[in-house]
């Protein structure tokens, strides 16, 4: 009976150490995601901001060129 409970010991601590991996790496997953999802928006809107930038200095030229 003995053997049997350290049996189920042992199995609980594997089956928490499979867990935590899983979690783990689900947890590094869901991070990346949204790390990229960040990365992503803020890539978008330095992009927006430099386009704005290059095109009203080219209008800004042209208008310039025009006078």
């Amino acid at each position: 009976m003995k053997n049997l409970e350290n049996i189920v010991i042992v199995r609980e601590q594997v089956s928490d150490q499979v867990w935590d991996q899983v979690i783990n790496q689900v947890d590094a997953q869901v991070r990346d995601q949204v790390w990229y999802q960040v990365i992503n928006q803020v890539d978008a809107q330095v992009r927006d901001q430099v386009w704005f930038r290059v095109k009203n200095q080219v209008w800004n030229q042209a208008a310039e060129n025009i006078k």
